[in-house]
């Protein structure tokens, strides 16, 4: 979808100079941590990865070990879109989900697979609504996952037409009091929100320097952990279950630093995961 307006609610999809500058760098941006991993098997994700790594990638032969740690690389991704995935609730066939600020749509297609039920996604890059669109054809699933040229703080979609909304890794890009009350629009009652974000720690009291830096390199604004439950309280959504995920998301980055598709970001990243400045959470939540 290349038009400049979401049908449903003709108002310009972007709507301020942060989110004009926002699309701009996503959609120039062609990363090999985001390209080169979704090149394994076609599941392209914008997010971290979850869990251990096999040292063995490391010390594979030097004429495939790039190769390997790539792959174990996107085996992480994935793993952490299978643990979102898995808050999702009781979802069945008939239901209708939403992927807020999709990306490259990687986790839409694994939820259709995983439940067979239609996904929409929504981002504000049109290069990755139409990246998105084109694997979701290649794959023939098409018709039951859609990205959407939208902003995810307006979609258009209908009120209580979703059984599950999720944002992995997007919050830090708006506001969680408009994102929320946006969310419990759509959700039906009871209906499940799921989030997994970086959020700096309150105690630590505000941005450390590691967590301005990431800041920087993404062009994003990372929330306080407590913005999360505020806003949540404010808009009907009562978390159910808060995960910290942050332990189990440091191997992703001691792989990343060793490997071909390194971008610097990651000495920032695991500084602050290391001296406890920032917080790799999941939330779920339900509207009540």
């Amino acid at each position: 979808m290349t038009a400049t307006h979401s049908p449903a609610t003709a108002k310009p999809v972007l709507r301020s100079d942060y989110q004009r500058s926002v699309a701009e760098y996503w959609n120039k941006e062609r990363d090999p941590v985001n390209l080169r991993l979704g090149d394994v098997d076609g599941l392209y994700h914008h997010h971290y990865g979850l869990g251990d790594y096999d040292p063995a990638v490391l010390r594979a032969p030097a004429e495939i070990r790039d190769q390997a740690v790539i792959a174990e690389m996107h085996r992480m991704e994935t793993a952490q879109a299978d643990v979102l995935l898995d808050h999702l609730g009781d979802v069945r066939p008939h239901h209708r989900l939403l992927d807020a600020g999709c990306g490259r749509g990687g986790t839409s297609i694994m939820a259709n697979l995983r439940f067979g039920c239609e996904v929409d996604g929504v981002s504000i890059s049109e290069e990755q609504v139409a990246f998105a669109n084109a694997r979701a054809r290649e794959r023939g699933v098409d018709d039951r996952v859609r990205y959407h040229f939208r902003n995810m703080l307006d979609t258009g979609f209908e009120t209580g037409s979703r059984k599950a909304i999720w944002n992995n890794e997007s919050t830090m890009y708006v506001d969680l009091h408009e994102l929320f009350a946006e969310h419990a629009r759509q959700l039906e009652i009871g209906g499940r929100y799921v989030t997994i974000t970086g959020c700096y720690n309150d105690v630590t009291g505000g941005r450390s320097k590691a967590v301005s830096q990431i800041d920087q390199h993404y062009t994003c604004n990372i929330h306080p952990r407590s913005a999360y439950f505020k806003a949540m309280q404010a808009n009907n959504l009562v978390p159910i279950a808060v995960v910290d995920l942050t332990p189990t998301a440091i191997p992703y980055w001691e792989l990343r630093e060793q490997s071909s598709v390194a971008t610097g970001v990651e000495a920032p990243f695991l500084k602050a995961y290391r001296e406890g400045s920032f917080h790799y959470l999941l939330i779920a939540a339900d509207r009540i």
